[in-house]
């Protein structure tokens, strides 16, 4: 048989195999996080029909190139392109894209595995996951004992669950810290306003205040006394108890309308821009901070509108989880319907020294192998893109490009095949 045949044969074998992989980048050009393929050719071993030889003194001839004759084509290697996808906008909070290298870190019972389809949702237990149901991993948050606030703590990656009981709601803050800025109207005979802050409870409370200015100055200084009246609760019921200071707190600006000191003397004797405000809970029924300073430093008094804004620092009521959001990061914030903000979880990312060496297992996602590098079960801190999904690599003017080459490459090995069997019917046909 000629050996034409059987390398015609081979070379419709690995275009056929070309073709697969054409058709199944265009198959996926709308799949999200996809990566492309490409396959390479290379040529078998050749029968030698002759060697080389050397120039020669004795023959006076000189050297022979060797005469061989290529038996066909094989597959060379099928490789994964890693270029970054294309982005898509989707303005959902857990869809995001990786910006670079790496790979979101999922996995279930039968082990860990890794993806670049960021899309990203969470089940009725509050798993983070993706769209096979695979648990997403990451680092959670901790409680910082000395900050009292929710920290990452960096360690082995482990699934990520936002219905952990310790985020599903906000603890209650007592306050500790009030301001009162604005401006005073000088030319106004009295000004009221009310503190508000909460117990360690969360129970809210109301304190009203009474701001009438002096018709006499001190020491050139012009003065307002704040008079405090009563704490009152939610329900509009007085709080029985005592406050200090208990007598009226004397406010001094200058005559550029600058608060000078706050306290009851004048500014040329300090110059205490803040009060400490005690409460003292006779029915024992609420816990208020030992202290509650009052800021007074941004108050003006102008011949303007009086703008006078009381403002709550810290503390806050219980809250209850009200929605979720990922930053560039990866860092899961929850927020609360009391105003405050947590830190929950961090989505990790997975880099291999060798991303090309990794397996496709479907669904988009892929495995470890000995050629890819292993990964630590920690993670890295990753870049993201959120509200955004990183689509397919795949280049259709390419692939078209391709598929043309591939046909006509096809078609040529057939081609060969139909010539040598003509070559084949002739010598056949000698018989006769």
């Amino acid at each position: 048989m000629m050996r034409s045949m059987f390398s015609a044969v081979s070379g419709l074998r690995v275009h056929q195999t070309r073709m697969d992989v054409i058709g199944n980048n265009i198959a996926n050009v709308n799949t999200i996080g996809y990566k492309s393929q490409r396959v390479t050719f290379t040529d078998v071993f050749s029968q030698t029909l002759s060697s080389a030889s050397a120039a020669s003194d004795e023959t006076g001839r000189g050297g022979r190139n060797p005469m061989q004759v290529g038996l066909g084509v094989n597959v060379s290697s099928i490789d994964m392109l890693m270029t970054q996808g294309a982005a898509q906008r989707t303005d959902n909070p857990f869809d995001l894209m990786i910006n670079g290298d790496g790979f979101i870190v999922v996995g279930d019972a039968n082990g860990t595995y890794f993806t670049r389809a960021g899309a990203l949702r969470a089940d009725v237990d509050g798993n983070l996951i993706i769209a096979n149901g695979m648990k997403v991993k990451g680092w959670t948050a901790q409680l910082n004992e000395e900050t009292n606030k929710y920290e990452i703590v960096k360690g082995e990656a482990g699934s990520i669950n936002l219905a952990d009981p310790n985020f599903v709601s906000s603890k209650p803050k007592v306050t500790d810290k009030l301001q009162l800025s604005g401006n005073l109207n000088s030319t106004s005979t009295k000004e009221e306003t009310n503190f508000r802050f909460y117990d360690s409870l969360g129970n809210y409370y109301s304190l009203a205040t009474t701001l009438t200015p002096s018709t006499d100055k001190v020491d050139g200084y012009s003065v307002w006394e704040m008079k405090l009246g009563d704490i009152k609760d939610a329900n509009g019921n007085k709080l029985n108890g005592t406050l200090s200071p208990d007598t009226a707190v004397k406010l001094y600006f200058d005559t550029n309308g600058k608060l000078a000191s706050v306290g009851n003397a004048p500014a040329a004797t300090g110059n205490a821009t803040s009060i400490d405000l005690v409460i003292e809970n006779t029915d024992k029924t609420s816990t208020f901070a030992e202290k509650i300073s009052i800021d007074f430093s941004s108050m003006t008094q102008y011949a303007s509108a009086s703008t006078i804004d009381p403002k709550t620092i810290n503390g806050n009521a219980a809250g209850k989880m009200i929605g979720y959001e990922i930053g560039g990061d990866g860092v899961i914030t929850a927020s609360y319907d009391n105003g405050d903000m947590r830190i929950l979880a961090q989505v990790v990312v997975a880099k291999f020294d060798n991303p090309e060496g990794l397996e496709k297992v479907g669904d988009n996602l892929y495995k470890v192998t000995p050629n890819s590098g292993e990964f630590d079960g920690i993670g890295t801190v990753g870049t993201f893109n959120t509200g955004v999904l990183e689509m397919s690599n795949v280049d259709l003017s390419s692939e078209f490009t391709d598929m043309i080459v591939t046909q006509r490459g096809f078609q040529a090995n057939s081609r060969i095949i139909s010539v040598s069997d003509e070559m084949l019917q002739e010598l056949t046909n000698l018989k006769r």
